[in-house]
């Protein structure tokens, strides 16, 4: 097993990817194994993964979503999904956890790319609504994220890593 903190450096947004070079539906499927062991609130698991990693009107409705033109270069894209009705609600102030419970699996989607020496990229900037079309995505089924995945292109590296301070945002009480 990879040390964790060297997996943390080492996941980046990669945004070129070799399209030569495709990912195996087992590669893939190892990736979603680890989305799919991710927690959430009361173990609801309120989530769907769909996979696109061909050509066709799936894969341009991905792109009509999200109008960057680096995202044509992604072989694949996992699409993760919120099941509304199946997701904890605080009962304080009956806040849906969903987007809480999707955005732990997709980073383990994006932890385990990385470990699988594949290059992924969190999106969150694309219309839902133009996706909900193209995709045919029924009422009640909320996307949340789409992840590109594939090998990064040749020359890709990972980025120096520019955080803020552990005296910024750490509060000791």
């Amino acid at each position: 097993m990879e040390d964790f903190r060297t997996l943390v450096l080492n996941r980046f947004s990669c945004r070129k990817y070799d399209t030569m070079r495709r990912p195996s539906l087992e590669l893939l499927a190892d990736v979603l194994e680890d989305a799919r062991l991710a927690p959430s609130a009361c173990n609801r698991q309120p989530w769907e993964f769909w996979v696109i990693d061909s050509e066709g009107p799936a894969r341009e409705a991905v792109i009509a979503s999200y109008e960057r033109e680096w995202i044509r270069t992604a072989p694949a894209f996992i699409i993760c999904l919120g099941r509304e009705a199946e997701g904890w609600v605080r009962p304080f102030d009956v806040h849906s956890h969903i987007d809480v419970d999707l955005s732990i699996a997709a980073e383990h989607i994006c932890l385990s790319a990385t470990a699988h020496g594949l290059g992924s990229c969190w999106v969150c900037n694309f219309n839902p609504e133009v996706l909900r079309r193209g995709l045919d995505i029924p009422e009640g089924l909320r996307p949340v994220a789409i992840i590109p995945v594939g090998y990064p292109a040749e020359g890709i590296t990972v980025p120096a890593k520019t955080r803020k301070s552990a005296d910024e945002i750490i509060r000791w009480l």
